[in-house]
């Protein structure tokens, strides 16, 4: 019997391996809809899969458990993307797994999870989680809710066809089963792959409400794929944005950084600005662009573009300056406002401008001092570029952060707000020697200092008498 489209064999089909014949008569994985796409139908081989998260898989189910690559790593073999994490299910509980692999330890009060370190290589293993919440009584295993629906803690264990309805995405809730190297599919995940649709597991609303951090991963695997998020998928994202203020800063700070800087920054800031995502996490930078839109989204898109281009040819990238280029717009027609106001320096505007701009912002998205602290001593020195004289010129390019403040130069010129020739000279001047460089500075002609008092300054005054 040849096999459906796309390769896919439900449980009442046949050409299933030995290793999984039995799933032909369960019927809790009927009804779960399972679909088994065996080895010769899919793309999925070992050697593209982490070799520790093999021997994890192995060790697992020759003690007897269920096995399986879960989650993205799987999505991005399918589509071709080398995975960057292996994680990994199984009905093994927590305790069991620890007691599995010495060198692991369980982490986790929401989600209780085993780490298994292989030197700086970390393995994840979850248990499968049940569909129904445990009783009352069981205090440290039972799922709890808050009030607008968000999941507070989930340690409440179950089997594959119940673990499945707690993941987010179709594409996401794939297993691998290291049995017999077939793809269990619960959901369609396969064909939404195929087809390069999001969509997610359920309604879409309750979804969103147990973990509104789901909206921005909606738009960040849209993008990293480029995959179309389904209507239904779609349509609440602007009326629940206003969830995310309820979210913890640290979560929203690690998501962006894995929105900004993965190689497609500029198509999830597309996917922000589409759905009203990115007001909610910077609201300042939001409302300068009402004020002048084209020039300083300009700058963000410019910005972004760069960063993408350097995540390409495998260069360093830093949130200090991915929040510079985020947050400029606001820096910028806050310190015009604060200047005209206090009748200080562009200098101190702009200090106290980056100064109360970070402040909110770690209220809602939690960046850490040691990126905004050099972030703040970056932008300072923009008003510094002007000078091209004198000693202040040559410490400026001297300064620790002149490299990552001259980017940001380059960026401001490129969309035209800072003069072309202002950037040209300092590229040009970067090119020099050091004593072209005070040549160029007018510092090559050094004063000597006149020695006050002694037999030295008293014999010089003689000589020029006796000449």
């Amino acid at each position: 019997m040849p096999p459906p489209a796309g390769g896919c064999y439900d449980t009442g089909l046949l050409h299933l391996p030995k290793e999984t014949a039995h799933l032909l008569t369960d019927p809790h994985l009927k009804d779960a809809g399972l679909k088994i796409i065996p080895r010769s139908e899919h793309n999925i081989s070992r050697a593209n899969i982490s070799s520790n998260a093999i021997k994890v898989l192995y060790r697992l189910s020759k003690s007897g458990h269920q096995a399986f690559l879960v989650g993205g790593g799987v999505r991005d073999l399918l589509v071709g993307i080398e995975p960057k994490d292996f994680d990994i299910a199984t009905d093994a509980t927590p305790d069991e797994v620890r007691a599995l692999f010495r060198n692991s330890r369980l982490i986790g009060r929401r989600f209780r999870l085993a780490h298994i370190r292989f030197g700086r290589d970390i393995i994840e293993v979850a248990t499968f989680r049940a569909a129904e919440p445990a009783s009352d009584d069981e205090e440290d295993h039972r799922s709890v809710h808050g009030e607008s629906g968000r999941i507070l803690r989930d340690n409440v264990y179950g089997a594959i066809e119940e673990d499945i309805w707690r993941r987010d995405f179709t594409a996401n809730a794939l297993y691998y089963n290291i049995a017999d190297y077939s793809i269990w599919d619960f959901t369609g995940g396969v064909e939404d792959i195929r087809a390069k649709v999001l969509r997610l597991i359920g309604d879409p609303e309750t979804r969103y409400r147990e973990d509104p951090v789901r909206m921005l991963r909606a738009v960040r695997f849209a993008a990293k794929l480029g995959f179309e998020i389904e209507a239904d998928t779609a349509a609440p994202l602007p009326v629940l944005a206003h969830l995310l203020a309820d979210m913890p800063s640290s979560r929203l700070f690690d998501e962006c950084l894995k929105m900004f800087q993965s190689g497609y920054a500029q198509l999830a800031l597309d996917g922000l600005l589409r759905f009203n995502l990115f007001e909610q996490l910077f609201p300042d930078t939001a409302q300068a662009l009402d004020g002048n839109g084209d020039n300083d989204l300009a700058l963000i898109r410019e910005g972004l573009a760069n960063t993408d281009r350097r995540i390409r040819e495998g260069k360093p990238v830093t949130p200090m300056f991915l929040f510079a280029v985020l947050l400029w717009p606001a820096i910028r027609y806050l310190a015009v406002e604060i200047q005209q106001e206090e009748g200080c320096t562009e200098f101190q505007a702009i200090q106290f401008a980056t100064a109360s701009v970070v402040e909110r912002l770690v209220v809602r998205v939690g960046l850490p001092r040691r990126f905004s602290a050099p972030m703040r001593e970056m932008l300072a020195m923009q008003p510094r570029f002007l000078v091209q004289q004198g000693g202040r010129a040559l410490r400026l390019l001297t300064h620790r952060r002149f490299r990552a403040a001259y980017d940001f130069l380059l960026l401001r010129a490129a969309v035209g707000q800072e003069s072309q020739e202002i950037a040209d000279w300092w590229t040009e001047i970067q090119e020099q020697d050091p004593a072209q460089q005070k040549k160029t500075l007018g510092l090559s002609k050094q004063r000597k200092r006149r020695r006050r008092g002694g037999k030295g300054s008293k014999g010089s005054a003689n000589t020029e008498l006796r000449e």
